[in-house]
């Protein structure tokens, strides 16, 4: 009994000294509770909303207090114009309009019937459904309140319209999505094992005294799983599109643009975890947790990132997927140009630069 638990003791003392073992041991199942408690919520919060109110009553009034008091929603600006509603849209940093035709209160307690229009970005189907849920509950607890006061049948009804994808189909928040995460995971996923697997197989030093520029090594590993890549997004496109019933709105040039720089932007970071690890297995590891978690929580295709708490919420904006996701959504669905999307593709191009960068940096054309 003695020995055992002297090599009990011993296997202790080896767990406490790596410091690997304990970060799984503790600080994963701690990172995983924090950002799954915050994300797997059907509730969505801190929506941003503008109110366009052409009566400016007492009732609309009240009706935007109670807007105002709700979690659920933040109210952005107030706009006048449809020409307004269309560009709010448009920016897509908006997720509904809520407006109240002119003479509100007159409707309601001469006719005793209004009408309230709620217009939802549907590009996201889900959210738009639960946002026009709250909107309408609100609706529902006013109207209430004022037929206890009043004690006349008085009656508000929430005129909805869903913009982008009237039919509410599930593809248009889903083919973005996934778009994303297989170019993000299948880009960075094989790039990362190139130059390590030449390490390890011992092939590194025959490339290295090679005529060739050491640099170019790097690209022609690239190279490869661009056109790889390439092959996958046509092959989404196309299911997406006869398949699924997906539609393109936009240009489709822009498109296949756009995720040849999001593919430029993984093969990058591909390369710099390959500089980096001296392991296949190793760099494949950090590829699927640096990837595979974060891009399906902080896209924001599976949750709504104004869920999640600020810091989250930065932490987000390091993703390349988030943009991309951004981008086709606007091209896809809205049928937006360049001009919609110039920052988010700014953005992108300036991710791909650094990380190439780094990783020619982090390059050693010499073996120790």
């Amino acid at each position: 009994m003695k020995q055992l638990l002297i090599f009990v003791r011993k296997e202790f003392y080896h767990v406490f000294r790596d410091r690997k073992t304990l970060l799984l041991l503790f600080g994963l199942p701690i990172v995983q509770i924090v950002l799954f408690g915050f994300a797997l919520t059907n509730e969505i919060k801190n929506s941003k909303i503008v109110i366009c109110d052409y009566s400016k009553d007492v009732a609309s009034q009240q009706i935007i207090r109670q807007i105002e008091a709700s979690n659920n929603f933040e109210i952005e600006k107030a706009i006048w114009s449809q020409s307004q509603i269309e560009s709010a849209f448009e920016e897509g940093n908006i997720k509904m309009v809520v407006v109240f035709p002119a003479n509100f209160n007159n409707d309601l307690q001469h006719l005793h019937h209004a009408q309230i229009q709620v217009i939802a970005d549907a590009s996201d189907p889900n959210t738009a459904t639960s946002l026009t849920n709250y909107v309408s509950a609100i609706i529902r607890d006013y109207q209430q309140e004022i037929i206890g006061r009043t004690s006349m049948p008085l009656q508000i009804i929430p005129e909805t319209r869903m913009l982008y994808n009237p039919t509410l189909a599930g593809a248009t928040n889903f083919v973005p999505g996934v778009m994303a995460l297989v170019l993000m995971l299948v880009s960075v996923l094989m790039t990362s094992v190139s130059i390590v697997r030449e390490k390890e197989m011992g092939t590194m030093e025959v490339l290295l005294v090679s005529p060739i520029n050491p640099f170019l090594v790097i690209i022609s590993k690239a190279v490869p799983y661009l056109v790889l890549s390439l092959i996958n997004l046509a092959v989404i496109l196309v299911l997406s599109v006869y398949l699924l019933g997906m539609p393109i709105n936009g240009s489709i040039t822009l498109l296949v643009a756009e995720s040849t720089l999001l593919i430029f932007t993984a093969l990058s970071l591909g390369l710099l975890i390959s500089t980096s690890t001296n392991s296949q297995e190793g760099a494949m590891l950090i590829s699927l947790m640096a990837m595979l978690l974060p891009t399906m929580m902080f896209t924001g295709f599976m949750f709504p990132l104004e869920n999640m708490p600020m810091p989250l919420q930065i932490f987000a904006n390091v993703l390349p997927s988030k943009w991309y996701y951004i981008i086709v959504k606007s091209i896809m669905i809205k049928g937006l140009g360049f001009a919609a999307i110039w920052k988010e593709t700014l953005i992108l191009f300036g991710m791909t630069l650094f990380l190439l960068q780094v990783s020619f940096r982090k390059f050693k054309i010499r073996l120790a």
